[in-house]
């Protein structure tokens, strides 16, 4: 996550950000347009209204000075003055709410944008942020330029305009006034830049430490049952007490150092009103001002100081929704995925074969790696000149430690990583000729940690392929022994799942994911370490729906467990991401390699013995007390 000084650095200064969100708010012009005249209207009607009553006042101060009273005057100057400040009502309420429209449009479009840029950024980006401060991006911080837009656009135009329109009024009414009343300005603009300079950079901090929070809160929700397992509650409880003291701090000063403004304001504003009172009285001694031009002059000082100090308060706020646009600004304008062929300004590559999109023209699944080359940071390769071609209907397991790079491969056959060197191709066809969404089209996975979305086990399984029908549904999950406990469930098939799948347990959602692999029907199939979680009946139970989903379709399998691979056609050993051995499991075992190695290892502490377990057995009992999938 960017620091303070780095994030003023992308962004400029904070008014560039606020340009940025007026720009983005031209959609809505002709809906500001009448809300802007709304507020000239409650403008004009506000001023105008003090020198009514300042006449209204005259007429009972030359009564009481011996004039005869006129009542037909002073009752239809009231008059006047009321229907003023009924229709100042009707105009405030009308701009308020246009303008909570065309900010709510803003705020709208800025969603949409953030979600679609959600989905246009590269795996890198999320690899390198939390996805706490992700998350505050494209909620808190979107929340608080909405609000803040919300609440203040209007009344910082409105404040700006009564503050001229007032000055207007009381040039007319008395010049040496006037002059008292404008020795405020210098004075408040002076502490307004200074606690705006002060403040800028404590709101900065203010809202990185509210997605340092939000980080460690998503943490702890995802990684609940982990933390309690190792009791770890006490040090969680103080990692969030340091991000929530740093929070606690960073918001202090930023509302501390803003709200001085406002009591120096205050200040400035109060004794203006006493300079004009005092130079007005001896101005109505002097015979220069009645009575009523005092009492209107006094008004439009209040009209003057109180939205000057408004605009001060604004300015504050605004500085909290400047940063939180700036963070929202780095989000969009991050390194978006690089074009994809056939759009504009993307190139195009002559091996993109036409109406290879992955629906109409499936691929055989002839998958070759030429060697290719690549590495997450220039200074630490990871893959380097690695070459190897898979048959259609081959299953490919890769094995090796942590870190040699298994994963990495399939993600690269995937394209959410782009090649240093060399190329991958389908059939003969260059991955990096054909759109990233075509291309995927083409890939059955099954993750390590199955992904379950909040919905019905249906809609679940569904998602493999939108709009399948119930009876494709259904074999989907016959087939990968998900019918037989879904059938033992009070709703079926509508059962809600919710939490990342609960109720199931890890091994039916995994068992879950198969069916919708299964169902999409796609001819290469991805299977990552998916039996690494489970019991061993579980184990055989996912072994055999993945026979059955690996039948007549390029598989690739990354594996731990060496018994999910003993029948794979080709079984690649990586170390450092290259390939130091290929064969079968015999081969492999008569070699006495690396895979020995790690098989005997396996085997020694127990994991082995999954191997040389009968697979009818297993199955005849895994099939007790529910129905056998076929």
């Amino acid at each position: 996550m960017s620091s303070a000084s780095e994030l003023l650095a992308v962004t400029g200064k904070p008014s560039r950000s606020l340009l940025r969100l007026v720009g983005l708010m031209k959609p809505a012009r002709g809906i500001m347009a009448v809300a802007i005249l709304c507020i000239c209207g409650f403008v004009t009607l506000n001023v105008v209204a003090p020198k009514i009553l300042g006449d209204a006042t005259d007429v009972i101060a030359a009564a009481v000075f011996g004039a005869k009273f006129d009542t037909a005057r002073f009752v239809s100057l009231l008059l006047v003055a009321a229907a003023m400040y009924c229709v100042t009502a009707l105009f405030s309420w009308a701009q308020g709410r246009l303008n909570a429209l065309a900010v709510q449009r803003l705020a709208h479009d800025l969603r949409e944008a953030v979600e679609a840029k959600l989905h246009r950024l590269p795996v890198a980006y999320y690899d390198g942020r939390s996805r706490g401060d992700v998350l505050s991006r494209a909620t808190n911080d979107l929340d608080n330029v909405s609000q803040t837009l919300n609440q203040l656009l209007s009344q910082l135009l409105t404040s700006t305009l009564m503050v001229l329109g007032s000055l207007g009024m009381m040039l007319l009414l008395s010049p040496l006034l006037a002059v008292v009343s404008l020795l405020a300005v210098p004075v408040s603009a002076l502490a307004s830049i200074v606690v705006t300079r002060r403040s800028q950079k404590y709101f900065v901090r203010q809202w990185e430490a509210t997605g340092d929070v939000n980080s460690l809160v998503e943490e702890t929700a995802t990684g609940h049952e982990a933390i309690k397992l190792f009791n770890a509650q006490p040090a969680i409880a103080a990692r969030f007490a340091a991000h929530n003291d740093g929070l606690y701090a960073a918001s202090s000063k930023a509302q501390f150092a803003s709200g001085l403004l406002v009591p120096l304001m205050a200040f400035v504003s109060n004794a203006s009103y006493v300079g004009v009172a005092i130079v007005g009285a001896l101005q109505f001694l002097a015979g220069a001002m009645s009575i009523g031009g005092i009492q209107a002059f006094i008004q439009f000082n209040r009209l003057f100081s109180q939205p000057l100090g408004q605009i001060g308060g604004m300015a504050q706020v605004l500085q909290s929704c400047a940063v939180s646009a700036s963070r929202v600004f780095e989000l969009l304008d991050a390194d978006e995925i690089t074009g994809e062929p056939g759009e504009p300004g993307a190139g195009s590559r002559a091996d993109a074969r036409p109406g290879f999109d992955g629906r109409f023209d499936l691929p055989a699944g002839r998958v070759a790696f030429e060697r290719i080359s690549f590495s997450y940071r220039p200074d630490a390769p990871l893959i380097q000149d690695l070459s190897f071609h898979v048959e259609p209907g081959q299953t490919v397991a890769i094995v090796g430690h942590t870190g040699a790079g298994k994963t990495t491969l399939v993600s690269l056959l995937m394209r959410f990583h782009e090649l240093a060197s060399g190329r991958i191709t389908i059939d003969g066809v260059d991955i990096a000729g054909m759109r990233r969404d075509a291309l995927r089209r083409n890939f059955g996975v099954v993750l390590q940690d199955p992904w379950i979305f909040t919905g019905t086990i249906r809609e679940n399984i569904e998602y493999g392929r939108p709009g399948a029908s119930e009876a494709e549904i259904v074999a989907a999950a016959e087939a990968s022994h998900v019918d037989h406990f879904v059938r033992s469930l009070p709703n079926g098939y509508s059962t809600m799942l919710s939490n990342g799948g609960d109720p199931l347990s890890q091994g039916q959602r995994q068992l879950l994911s198969i069916a919708r692999a299964r169902l999409s029907g796609r001819p290469i199939l991805i299977l990552d370490e998916a039996t690494s979680s489970v019991d061993t009946r579980t184990e055989v139970l996912i072994r055999q729906a993945m026979h059955r989903l690996r039948s007549n379709k390029t598989s690739f399998v990354i594996a731990h467990r060496l018994s999910t691979i003993r029948d794979a056609d080709l079984i690649l050993v990586m170390d450092h991401g290259r390939i130091v051995e290929h064969g079968t499991h015999h081969s492999l075992l008569k070699l006495g390699g690396h895979y020995a190695r790690l098989h005997e290892a396996q085997f020694a502490s127990g994991g082995g013995e999954l191997a040389e377990m009968p697979v009818r057995s297993a199955k005849h009992r895994a099939g007790q007390g529910g129905r056998e999938a076929s």
